[in-house]
């Protein structure tokens, strides 16, 4: 169980960094598109549509990570005056009625959309879009998976009972 926690907690960072990167590349691609149309008074549909599609994928790569971390959002006026007992079975409760459920149903939802996109080789309605838009649909099921995936070592860790040191 400790490896399989040790390899889940190593693909997060790999996807966290993978998130990171794509901030980076974002503002690197703004700078650029800024210079090329106020400078050079240049514009390229392309630059434009990857840095939508920059954006959306630092969100999508990050839900799991955050989730490991504990960093998702909370309304914390009662949660943070409940015990630590309390708070984890919340959590747990809540991954098992609401996280799941509607990751199930964002991956149930998303099979015909990236199906399709994939079937017919999509690519950007706009001229001189980005081609292969199917790849950056394919990674929002993707995304949904590390969110199980994360989902599930954190339900476990809160229903863990904390470890007392034991006594020598």
């Amino acid at each position: 169980m400790e490896r399989c926690a040790r390899w889940l907690a190593a693909l997060l960072r790999a996807v966290e960094t993978a998130a990171a990167a794509c901030i980076v590349g974002l503002a690197v691609l703004v700078f650029v598109n800024v210079l090329l149309r106020y400078v050079f008074n240049l514009s390229a549909m392309a630059l434009q549509e990857l840095q939508l599609y920059l954006y959306a994928m630092s969100f999508l790569l990050a839900i799991a990570p955050t989730l490991q971390a504990d960093g998702h959002v909370r309304i914390d006026i009662l949660y943070a005056r409940f015990p630590q007992q309390w708070r984890q079975w919340i959590d747990a409760v809540g991954t098992l009625l609401f996280l799941l459920p509607f990751a199930g149903l964002v991956l149930w939802a998303s099979y015909d959309f990236v199906a399709y996109s994939l079937s017919i080789r999509e690519s950007s309605p706009n001229p001189g879009g980005l081609p292969a838009l199917y790849l950056f649909k394919a990674l929002l099921p993707l995304s949904f998976v590390l969110l199980v995936v994360a989902a599930f070592g954190f339900l476990q860790s809160r229903l863990q009972k904390p470890r007392t040191p034991s006594r020598q």
